[in-house]
């Protein structure tokens, strides 16, 4: 099997696409799709790229590959049976770019909520989804949520956006904050999370609305599919004012008004 197979069998192996192989190596989609597919040529035929030793090395290194599967002739692909199917595996199953071949942003709304715990891994799915840019949400893999239901009331409400950046490790979640996790029999949901992977193996999951019948659970790490921390979201409502700013615009109008009539008496 030439080398060129061999990348794209691993590839298909830890069921990602061009884009997130790419980025768990730490190189270029288009240096990946050369490898594999080829670049067209003038004459209508492809060339591909092969592969150089560091490059291959990174491969061997990041997808816990057999060096033997390249350089000898073992059939085995991996070290370990069992890490292509990592729960902590390093990045998103599918990752789509632009045109440009920057990192797009995926929209899952309320309606895509429910075909996204089967879809997040297929490439006809994921690209069908709407995708944007937004050039403050350029360091990482990010993907914008619509939220449904209350359960986040007062912090986040039905209809917002919330925009997850992918969290690639459970050491990295932090506690009391809030996170989009991807669950196996829960699909997605939007919670506070405080974090007892190492003690328990399981998150435990809350809920921001006190007033509902939103009780704290909590997951197992092995149930987990996917993890993205909320950096950033977008609302349909403005928030109400507190009562000390309620009491400060009442006094700064007493004042207006105090001033305006002391104006006039001076007149």
């Amino acid at each position: 099997m030439e080398i060129h197979a061999k990348i794209k069998r691993i590839i298909d192996e830890m069921n990602l696409n061009n884009n997130s192989f790419a980025k768990l190596i730490g190189v270029t989609s288009t240096t990946i799709d050369s490898i594999t597919g080829g670049r067209l040529q003038s004459d209508g035929n492809r060339k591909r790229t092969k592969p150089g030793f560091d490059l291959i090395n990174s491969i061997i290194k990041h997808c816990n590959v057999n060096p033997e599967y390249f350089f000898g002739d073992s059939e085995d692909i991996f070290v370990t049976a069992t890490n292509s199917n990592d729960v902590n595996l390093k990045l998103p199953k599918i990752i789509t770019v632009n045109e440009k071949g920057d990192e797009n942003i995926n929209f899952i709304g309320v309606k895509a909520r429910a075909g996204y715990l089967d879809g997040y891994s297929d490439p006809e799915y994921m690209e069908s989804l709407p995708s944007f840019s937004m050039p403050m949400l350029k360091n990482g893999t990010y993907r914008c949520f619509e939220i449904k239901g209350n359960s986040m009331s007062t912090t986040i409400h039905d209809g917002d956006y919330l925009f997850g950046k992918y969290v690639d490790n459970f050491d990295d979640i932090l506690d009391g904050r809030i996170y989009v996790i991807i669950s196996k029999n829960d699909g997605v949901v939007v919670k506070r999370v405080l974090n007892r992977i190492r003690e328990s193996g399981k998150l435990i999951l809350k809920s921001d609305n006190r007033d509902g019948n939103y009780p704290m659970y909590s997951i197992y790490a092995e149930d987990i599919l996917e993890v993205w921390y909320a950096s950033m979201y977008a609302s349909k409502q403005m928030p109400d004012p507190i009562n000390i700013y309620e009491k400060l615009h009442t006094l700064e109008s007493k004042f207006y008004e105090l001033e305006e009539t002391l104006k006039k008496k001076l007149n």
